[in-house]
């Protein structure tokens, strides 16, 4: 019966602490907390409450069996040793470093030829319209293509025979 009167009234103050943010505009707000305050009675209804208590009892049995029982440190042990083999398992597995992890690629074969960044084609056909190519001639006599921000991308790929 005193579990009843406790939960119907968690149950109200919920709902009043929802009314007086929908009053306040709060709509987002105010539904979260009427579904919070439906939970006591629904514990209560559904007869929820006696196997929280239940639950209570076997934590508060294992909680002081842990102070006592070596068989529970060694399970204590046994739990953090695998917690931290599954990190570091994943934190190589990211970096890596993990054998199977690193496939094998084959070198270059030699120096990649230069290639234009416009096809030939396409200049001639550009130039024979009439049309003056994308960019004037840069101090170092190369063609201004609109790609000048990505030549460090290009000597990268290049280096790596990409």
């Amino acid at each position: 019966m005193l579990s009843a009167a406790v939960s119907f009234l968690l149950t109200a103050g919920g709902v009043a602490v929802a009314g007086l943010r929908a009053y306040r505009r709060r709509y987002l707000s105010a539904t979260r907390w009427f579904a919070v305050a439906l939970l006591p009675a629904g514990l209560y209804l559904t007869g929820l409450f006696p196997l929280a208590s239940t639950i209570g009892r076997a934590f508060t049995d294992w909680a002081a069996k842990l102070v006592l029982d070596p068989r529970v440190w060694a399970g204590i042990v046994l739990l953090g040793v695998s917690a931290v083999l599954l990190v570091a398992t994943r934190w190589a597995g990211r970096r890596g470093t993990a054998v199977e992890a690193a496939p094998t690629r084959p070198a270059a074969t030699g120096p990649t030829p230069e290639r234009p960044a416009v096809a030939p084609a396409a200049k001639a056909s550009r130039n024979q319209a009439g049309g003056k190519p994308a960019g004037g001639k840069q101090a170092g006599g190369r063609q201004e293509d609109g790609l000048g921000d990505f030549a460090d991308i290009e000597e990268i790929l290049r280096k790596r025979g990409i």
